[in-house]
């Protein structure tokens, strides 16, 4: 059977089909245009769907959309998406009425770890725990090829998990959250506190001034306690970092050993890799997630 997946991002709607092999046999972006509103957003993805249809000659298919954000289990209203317009409308229900069939809608955090688990670094494990770490902070964990959603589809949500009572106000209205201090907007944030100037987190983490290498240094003790925390919880398999972050080289070496350090072992055994799917990751675990 074909897999048909689609990536709602805030810029970007991208578009692939898997063969019945797994393989990529097509691929395509458009632009999300999301200040033309919910409903143009939603004719475009029935569009892109009506298209990929083409391509495979309407043969037996599952079709999955991964979105920042998620679907409300009590209202099935869609809620905690960066792209604002889609938050409170009932995106499932609109679609598939456009579309007539069912559509799996997962966030994107867990078409991450799922695209990870099929056929990136977490292939062959039996539990994945996927982290993204870019603008914001966000999580996924997959069971055995499956996504843990939870009763309120908060599986693997410890970007809003508290670290620090104390610590920044969060836009969800705690405070310390670990995306306070871990993500790209987190770190950039700690760094204006104390200067008041603001860098993109890349320029914080690579810089020497005092400053900088303060908040790195929170920021490596951070990472440790808040994913030994989920470690001590789950204790999965294996760790596959993704997201912008993910690519600063010494989260592999200092990052690791910080997490060592706070995990409630005498060692720690998780592998905490980088991801292989890479950019690629959003729109592949739409596909493998589909109904």
């Amino acid at each position: 059977m074909f897999k048909i997946g689609i990536d709602l991002g805030g810029t970007k709607i991208e578009t692939v089909i898997l063969n019945p092999e797994g393989a990529e046999i097509y691929r395509n972006r458009v632009l999300t245009l999301q200040e033309r509103g919910y409903s143009a957003i939603v004719n475009t993805l029935a569009e892109c769907y009506s298209n990929a249809l083409t391509v495979i000659n309407n043969k037996a298919h599952t079709f999955g959309i991964g979105t920042p954000g998620s679907v409300s289990g009590k209202t099935g209203l869609m809620k905690n998406s960066n792209t604002q317009c889609l938050n409170g409308k009932p995106l499932i229900k609109d679609l598939q009425k456009m579309i007539n069939r069912s559509v799996a809608i997962e966030n994107d955090a867990n078409c991450f770890a799922m695209a990870e688990a099929k056929i990136g670094a977490g292939k062959g494990y039996g539990v994945v725990f996927g982290v993204i770490m870019g603008t914001g902070c966000g999580g996924g964990i997959i069971v055995q090829n499956n996504v843990l959603r939870g009763l309120q589809s908060l599986g693997g949500e410890w970007g809003h998990t508290t670290i620090d009572p104390n610590g920044p106000q969060c836009y969800c209205g705690k405070r310390g959250c670990v995306e306070t201090y871990i993500s790209g907007t987190g770190i950039s944030d700690r760094y204006f506190d104390r200067t008041g100037k603001r860098l993109p987190a890349i320029h914080v983490l690579e810089s020497e001034l005092p400053e900088a290498v303060e908040v790195k240094g929170l920021f490596f003790e951070q990472f440790g306690r808040a994913l030994s925390n989920v470690i001590s919880i789950i204790d999965p398999d294996i760790v596959v970092l993704g997201g912008g972050l993910s690519n600063y080289s010494p989260l592999y070496s200092l990052g690791i050993e910080k997490v060592a350090n706070y995990v409630f072992s005498d060692e720690l055994l998780t592998p905490i890799v980088r991801n292989k799917t890479g950019d690629s990751a959003g729109v592949l675990g739409a596909a493998w997630i589909g109904i």
